[in-house]
């Protein structure tokens, strides 16, 4: 509310009361390795970390989910009297609602009735930090409303009305619609000009010929935590919250052998991540299409590690990535052995612990350091093993590129009375362009 203070008006802020959220989940026997049970406990989580306080849950075990209800007409009705002994003044469904579901269910409870998706998109509004964070949250907004609209509006009044406005005219839900749609689309050319930038950066790092890495994995697996392990500072936002990571962090990392690598933080990934965020944080998540390898972050502490990865390995295939390279690394290490719960890798003066490789996985502790040697061995491993063999010969005109070649390569140079031959293991990205500026006659031999 406005307050008048010497001639001035001042904005008071006003506390906003927590709402009491109860949860609701239908159990279709679809989702491998998950329950309702299971579910609803990281729906809490979701609620908890936007805000709500979690006043109880039901679910349903039903073949499918109910058209009008979501849940069945009877466990519809029940959830009045839930909300007579708990009082709660939001209802969240465990899955995505039509807009049908949506209104019966607030016609029937005469609360506010959200799906997961919604929730998830809350969370993001809360936590984007950067213009373009913002930017991406809000078309994710913005695609979820469109077809929701018929909901949103309690009356159809027409725009204008008297002499000369008589007819058809326009309603104001259709005034809304293409509003929206105007917004969604000068807000994915925004959009665009982050993908653009982003892809000029990318180029610029090319050009620098040196090797990136993406970090991915299930929120809060502690993907953010490792990246300022392995950077040796606080570069990256890391909480014990859901999504607490929105906006991509890159910095550079010195890996084994002496060799260094751009590495990427992205957002986290969650069962039924809503549609539209992948689609709006694509220009995020192309992050991961540019990099040569990816690092797998999975909890190894969570009893649903296997179902975690089964949802990040679709989110990649949906990117378009699912079969990049990639280096899978179990962190939070210290949480299952005495061992990596210890000040490992040069922590505190303490000796360095070494951490076993299994089934060329590598397990961690961001938060102790065990292991992190080790991965920085194998992850310069899984990159040199992605070089390419070449045999070419350079004109001296190619200085530049000589000398770039020495700095990132493992090469042999003969210089000859013409040219150079350049012969010896490099980068994919390096090859080509060595083989695209080698003189005719080039002897060359590829793996």
């Amino acid at each position: 509310m406005p307050a008048r203070s010497n001639g001035r008006t001042t904005l008071i802020e006003l506390e906003q009361p927590v709402e009491r959220a109860f949860l609701v989940a239908v159990d279709t026997g679809t989702a491998p390795g998950w329950n309702a049970e299971d579910s609803l406990a990281e729906l809490a989580n979701l609620a908890l970390t936007a805000g709500a306080d979690v006043v109880g849950a039901e679910w349903q075990n039903r073949r499918h989910v109910d058209p009008h209800w979501y849940v069945g007409k009877g466990k519809a009705e029940e959830l009045v009297a839930a909300k007579s002994e708990t009082g709660f003044d939001l209802l969240v469904a465990d899955d995505e609602l039509s807009p049908t579901q949506q209104k019966m269910l607030e016609g029937l409870v005469k609360t506010k009735v959200i799906d997961r998706s919604r929730l998830i998109l809350d969370i993001f509004a809360q936590h984007a930090r950067t213009h373009e964070g913002r930017l991406q949250v809000e078309l994710a907004q913005l695609e979820y409303q469109l077809p929701r609209l018929t909901r949103l509006w309690t009356h159809l009044s027409r725009t204008q009305g008297g002499i000369g406005s008589r007819g058809p005219g326009e309603s104001q839900l259709e005034t809304d619609r293409r509003v929206i749609r105007d917004r969604i689309k000068r807000m994915k050319e925004r959009v665009d000009d982050v993908r653009r930038a982003r892809e000029t950066a990318a180029r610029g790092r090319d050009r620098r010929l040196m090797p990136t890495v993406g970090i991915v994995g299930y929120t809060n697996s502690g993907k953010s935590t490792l990246l300022n392990a392995l950077v040796g500072s606080e570069v990256a936002r890391a909480e014990d919250k859901l999504f607490a990571t929105l906006d991509p962090t890159s910095r550079q990392v010195r890996l084994g052998d002496g060799q260094t690598a751009i590495l990427t933080d992205t957002v986290g990934f969650i069962h039924k991540l809503p549609h539209q965020l992948v689609d709006a944080f694509r220009a995020t998540l192309e992050e991961v299409n540019r990099a040569d390898v990816l690092v797998e972050v999975v909890d190894a502490a969570d009893a649903h590690a296997t179902e975690h990865r089964a949802t990040v390995q679709a989110v990649l295939d949906e990117l378009g990535a699912g079969d990049k390279p990639r280096l899978v690394t179990y962190n939070k290490a210290d949480l299952l052995t005495p061992a990596a719960a210890g000040k490992g890798n040069g922590g505190g003066g303490e000796p360095t612990l070494i951490a076993p490789t299994v089934g060329g996985a590598v397990f961690v502790s961001a938060l102790t350091g065990f292991g992190l040697d080790t991965l920085r061995v194998e992850l310069s491993a899984l990159l040199a093993s992605l070089w390419e063999d070449v045999d070419v010969r350079l004109p001296y005109t190619e200085g530049e590129l000589l000398a770039r070649v020495r700095e990132r390569g493992t090469i042999e140079l003969d210089y000859r009375a013409r040219d150079v031959r350049v012969r010896g293991r490099v980068a994919p990205a390096l090859a080509g362009e060595l083989r695209g500026r080698a003189v005719d006659g080039s002897a060359e031999s590829r793996p």
